[in-house]
């Protein structure tokens, strides 16, 4: 059978898919009530308000699924602290397998978009791509500023005993700025790269499965390929395909969430005349 085959390596380990997990569904609901606030004046809003109760149970899911979101960001901090490899501190910070840009990144950039221009040819990756790398940064700090707005409307009363009333009235426009920003970015930057791509259309797996197709891998990180080789790990990543049902679940899971997210930006984009800021 296929799936017994080790054809996949390993890329994301079972705590890294739960936290993407989390944040992918906290990220749609929150978009969704949000969105009903900001577009409150029209059919549009009112339809994604009645999906959720009604319009004080939007607020009330919004801000609920906001502490998750908060609370799931701390974890990943500690998580952070704790898989870290201090021992090696600082050389780890730039190491092959770590999510901190490199000059490396920036001359990936440059080369390619040589290559989609067909001047150069399609730079050789690690691990993590530059783009890889800026949507995860992008995330890291999008949860501080919004997270950090969140908290301060959601409790107004109590903030307002340490910063000044008008800091409310900036917090508003913050959270509601870098929100559509984040929506933008996930419901079109985001989808297009992990999912539009000729090798990865119509659906990447590799977040809800774990792994990756060891020809697709070595085709776009070949870096990241033969560093595994060199270091005789490569034997220890390889593993099997998910289940023919997994994968099913999988995919409908998958193409549930991006018809989510398609349908919110669409419907956004249509009643954009009506967005109240």
């Amino acid at each position: 059978m296929r799936n017994k085959q080790k054809s996949r390596i390993r890329r994301f380990t079972l705590t890294q898919r739960m936290f993407h997990l989390i944040l992918m569904l906290s990220f749609l609901i929150q978009s969704a009530t949000g969105l009903s606030r900001m577009y409150m004046g029209t059919s549009w809003g009112n339809f994604l308000a009645r999906l959720f109760g009604g319009r004080e149970q939007t607020l009330d899911i919004h801000i609920a699924t906001g502490a998750v979101m908060i609370f799931g960001f701390s974890v990943h901090i500690i998580y952070l602290i704790f898989t870290f490899r201090w021992r090696d501190f600082p050389k780890s910070l730039f190491a092959s397998d770590s999510l901190i840009p490199r000059p490396k990144d920036v001359k990936d950039f440059f080369g390619h978009i040589g290559w989609f221009f067909g001047l150069k040819k399609m730079p050789d990756f690690d691990r993590w791509g530059y783009w890889e790398k800026f949507d995860y940064w992008a995330v890291f700090w999008g949860m501080v500023i919004i997270g950090g707005t969140g908290l301060l409307l959601a409790f107004p009363l109590f903030f307002t005993q340490f910063v000044p009333g008008w800091s409310l009235n900036v917090a508003f426009w913050v959270h509601r700025i870098e929100a559509a920003l984040a929506m933008v970015h996930v419901f079109v930057i985001h989808f297009f790269i992990a999912h539009l791509r000729r090798r990865h259309f119509p659906m990447d797996l590799s977040m809800f499965e774990g792994s990756v197709d060891i020809d697709a891998a070595g085709h776009e990180k070949r870096v990241w390929i033969q560093g595994l080789r060199q270091s005789g790990l490569y034997g220890n990543a390889l593993v099997p395909e998910a289940t023919p049902v997994k994968r099913l679940v999988y995919r409908v899971f998958g193409y549930g969430a991006l018809a989510i997210g398609t349908v919110l930006l669409i419907g956004s984009l249509a009643h954009i005349n009506g967005l109240g800021w």
